[in-house]
This record gives structure tokens, sequence and C-alpha cells, in this order.
């Protein structure tokens, strides 16, 4: 079932995305009065379709990784003379820029109007409150102290504890100052800290923004009570069930969900003497946590066990109502921010700032997808806003087979005042189709490693 569901919500986040896409394609060509003769979500054979008014082929086909809209001209000049003002190559080279990048632009448009939705919704966010300081870190050699609550970094407000994590993100890989400033929460003084940092995070494969700081924000103490149960885990199998409350492990007492984290991860294949309350009665379990490789031979233990969320206080959470135009403005502001942030981790990783370890493919979107699914639909806005804007920044990559490619030569045309040579053009398709095959085998790769 867990399966079924996984595919199920990756076919709808794709076909959301691609058809999105390829109707900006679509739209612009019919306003330019371009003949379209098929819009396809997938590629390879159709499994079924229609046909409109127009004569334009609608169809979905047997591999739903990508779809495409097929223009009268626009791979080939055989085309009939009665026909020429409705083919593509024939049009003038504005009207191609505006058709090749309306898709691009589309996906933005829609991470636009996800965003705004989500913001005339409300918004909340936890508080970002210093419980403690790591002890030689970037934080602690900028002097920030338990109880301070950060409220910017660079000068860009910090909110809530994703706020803080989005500007942390732009940090990964920069060398230079990291300017911190927070204040005490009964008060109105900010204090601003200064931190050297060095190639911060460049190095590791999934960035502890957090831990990289130095900081741990506060929340309240989490209490040792099992929420969820995988199936099939050590925890199933040796009787582990949920709202069992953990009393002990080989006899040291488990008084907070971190405790018990900690004594599984360093006890991989290590069998465990474990006391649990259930029903108001003590039980006694024998639990093996299964062996987790994480690098270079190093392992952690896991069994599988999820525990029950911790409410945060009310004074610790902010929330933020906005009406239509200041939803729509932030929805904007945000989309811009994750546009210039998406090039710019881009830039990182081709100079190697970020590892290119952190490159995903479909195993991790259909993963994350189907998280953010069982959270919510909330969250599953917010994820697809979020992959909108990173389909349309890498479309728009000069890249040859991509529309950026498109972009590039139509511009070169423009500047000057000829089409590039066919021959030109076939040799950097031949090498943007390689480049782009690369970067699918490395995203492949990084996710089957993470598996």
């Amino acid at each position: 079932m867990d399966l079924l569901f996984t595919i199920a919500i990756t076919l709808l986040t794709l076909a959301i995305l691609v058809v999105v896409h390829e109707y900006g394609h679509y739209w612009v060509a019919r306003r330019c009065g371009v003949q379209v003769l098929r819009f396809s979500f997938g590629f390879g054979k159709p499994l079924f379709g229609w046909r409109n008014k127009e004569g334009t082929e609608f169809s979905v086909a047997i591999f739903p990784l990508g779809g495409y809209v097929k223009m009268l001209g626009e791979h080939d000049n055989d085309v009939p003379e009665e026909q020429l003002h409705r083919a593509f190559n024939r049009k003038p080279v504005l009207q191609r820029i505006a058709i090749v990048s309306a898709g691009p632009l589309a996906n933005l448009g829609l991470a636009v109007i996800a965003y705004w939705g989500l913001y005339l919704g409300g918004e909340s966010g936890f508080v970002p409150l210093i419980d403690a300081v790591e002890p030689q870190s970037v934080a602690a050699e900028a002097g920030l102290q338990p109880g301070q609550e950060i409220v910017a970094v660079d000068g860009e407000a910090t909110p809530t504890w994703q706020a803080l994590s989005f500007k942390l993100l732009d940090r990964i890989g920069d060398t230079g100052n990291m300017t911190i400033s927070v204040k005490l929460p009964d008060s109105d003084i900010v204090q601003q800290r200064e931190a050297r940092i060095e190639r911060w995070l460049s190095a590791q494969e999934t960035p502890d923004l957090f831990g990289g700081l130095g900081v741990t924000l506060y929340r309240p103490p989490m209490k040792p009570l099992v929420g969820e149960v995988l199936p099939d885990s050590p925890a199933q199998r040796a009787g582990l069930q949920a709202e069992d409350l953990l009393l002990s492990a080989d006899g040291w007492a488990m008084s907070r969900w971190e405790d018990w984290v900690e004594y599984v991860r360093a006890r991989p294949e290590q069998a465990i003497q474990l006391e649990v309350l259930r029903a108001g009665s003590e039980l006694s379990l024998l639990i093996v946590p299964e062996r987790i490789e994480v690098k270079d031979g190093e392992a952690i233990g896991r069994v599988g066990v999820a525990p029950v969320p911790v409410e945060m206080p009310d004074y610790l959470v902010r929330k933020f109502q906005r009406g239509p135009l200041e939803a729509f403005t932030a929805a904007v502001t945000r989309t811009g921010e994750l546009t210039v942030f998406t090039v710019t981790s881009i830039q990182k990783m081709i100079t190697g700032l970020i590892s290119h370890k952190n490159l995903s493919g479909p195993i991790t979107i259909a993963k994350v997808a189907t998280a953010s699914a069982k959270s919510g639909l909330e969250s599953f806005i917010g994820f697809l806003a979020l992959l909108s804007v990173s389909l349309g920044v890498l479309n728009l990559l000069p890249i040859p087979v991509l529309d950026g490619g498109h972009l590039l030569f139509y511009t070169l045309e423009l500047l000057a005042g000829r089409p590039v040579p066919e021959k030109i053009q076939a040799l950097g398709y031949q090498l943007g189709l390689f480049l782009v095959l690369g970067i699918m085998v490395l995203a492949l790769y990084n996710d089957i490693v993470r598996l």
C-alpha cells in the first residue's frame, strides 16, 4: 500500500509540474499563431490521448518522466507551403524566444500561486531561541549565548526556524564573515555578532545547519514515548508498540527521547534489554538495533521507531496573517529568493563549494513528495512550489537540449541578425545531451547511495 501511495504521489507531482511547464509553451505558441502538433505528458509510446478542434493531439505516454510540446516546423523544414505561416521556425526570433521561455516562467508562476495560497491561509513557525552553544563553534566565536533569540543573519530577518534555515543555507560553502543578530526575549536591544567562516559546511553531504552553526534551538524536552513503529523493523520484531513509554535500556534510565536515540545509535547489532510501560504495566523486551553504514566503515544503530511529536508552547510559536495583496507580494518575494538561491547553489556546486552529493534524482523526489503528502496538504504544496522553482531555473540553464540552450541560440540570432549555423547547433545539442545524461546518472547514483 505504501508503495502504491508513493507511486501515485510521485506521478501526481510530475504531472502537475510537467503539464504546467508544457502548457506555458503551448499557450504562448498558440497566441503566436504556431500550429502545435502534440502535447505529451511522458515519453515513448502514447497510452491514450485525444485531439482538439485545432488539430493538437494530447497524449499520455508510457514513460512519465517529463513531457514535450511538438510544434510545426520546430525540428524540420519540410512544411507545406500553405502551412508556412504557422511554422515555429518561420516566426520572428522574439516570438520564438517568448515561446521557449514560457515553460520555465510557467513553473515560476506556479510557485507564486502556490505560495500565495499558503500565505493567504496563514503561516506559523517556531521562534529560533538558543538552548545550547557548542564550544569552539561558529556561534561560540560570535559570542552567542543560551537564552538569546537569533533575529537576523547578515541583516536578513529570521523570525522562525524555517527563515533561519533558509538564510543559513545561502551561506553554505562561503568564506568570510557571518553577521548574527541576537536579542534576549524580554529585551528590544539587538546585538550584532561576527563570526569567521571558511568554506562553511562545504564538505558535508547533508549539511546540519544548526549543528554547523554550533547551536541547539530550544524545544520542550521530548518524552521517551513511542509514537510510531515502522513495519518489519527491529522494534516491531521485538514487540514494541505505539504509546509504549521507554523506562530504561540495560538499566540506564531513559528520561528523554534523545537519551534513547543516542543509546541506540551507539549500539548497532548489540542486544538491548528494554523496560517499557504499557497500559500501566511494566514489560521487558529484547531489541537488537540494525546496523546502518554511514561513511568509511562507521556505523550506527537503528530500531525503526518515531516519538510522539512535542507540542511547542504558544510563546515559542509565531503566526503571520496576510491580506491578498500582502500575501501575493510575499509569494513573489519568496519565489524570487528561491530562484536566486537555486542559481547560487548551482554555481557553488560547479565550483566545488557544495558537494555534488547534494544532487538528487527521481528516487529522492519520490521519497520527499511522499513524506510531504503524508505531512498534510500545506506541506505538499510547499514542496511542489520548491520543486517547480528548481525545474524552472534548471530549464533556463544555457545548455542545448534545455529551454535555456534554445534561448541562447535565439539570443545569438537576435544579436547577429542571422541564425546560428546548423552544424554548431547540432554539435551543441550533442554536447548538451551528453551533459544532461551525465547529470541524471550522477543524481540517480546519489539516490541509490542514500538508499
